[in-house]
């Protein structure tokens, strides 16, 4: 029986570029064209999953633009992948060092004051451009239902991860 490949979100197609069936891609590594490293493709949409081959990439200023196996078309190219999720096979992204941490890893965390509070879980993370910042949402077992947004500085405010255990305790004014 085969198993369901776990896939990674990495970027998302965002308008077509030229009339000649190249798109734009927003992607969420670091540095931008990174993402044409990371083999193979697949486009995610309401209607499944697709896999999809390069032909050629760019950049072109800040943006890279991409032909996808096949599209030569503008309007073809708009209907088929305007807006879907470019994924690739989790196996396919790098091993980290120790102390970093892929961000699909810490969403579902817990996380705890330093004292032992709890304050909730982290349900997504956001990049500022000076530090990322873990968007933790209060529930049922937190000091109560609010929405705070700690940034993520190591040893600094976040001061243990233990993913295995399921949590991350910080050193926060839990009135922010």
């Amino acid at each position: 029986m085969a198993t369901e490949l776990e896939l990674m979100v990495v970027g998302r197609i965002g308008a077509a570029h030229g009339i000649k069936g190249w798109v734009k891609v927003n992607s969420f590594t670091d540095p931008t064209e990174n993402i044409l490293s990371y083999q193979p493709w697949f486009l995610c949409g309401a209607d499944g999953k697709k896999e999809v081959k390069i032909t050629e990439a760019r950049m072109q200023g800040k943006a890279l633009l991409v032909q996808l196996d096949g599209e030569t078309d503008r309007t073809r190219a708009e209907a088929r992948y305007i807006g879907r999720e470019i994924a690739v096979p989790a196996n396919a992204l790098p091993e980290l060092d120790a102390g970093e941490y892929y961000w699909r890893d810490l969403i579902g965390l817990r996380v705890h004051h330093q004292d032992g509070r709890d304050l909730g879980k982290i349900a997504s993370m956001i990049e500022t451009g000076a530090n990322d910042v873990m968007v933790v949402r209060g529930d049922d077992q937190s000091i109560d239902l609010r929405e705070r947004l700690i940034p993520w500085l190591p040893e600094r405010v976040v001061l243990v991860v233990d993913s295995s255990a399921g949590f991350v305790t910080v050193d926060w004014d839990t009135e922010f």
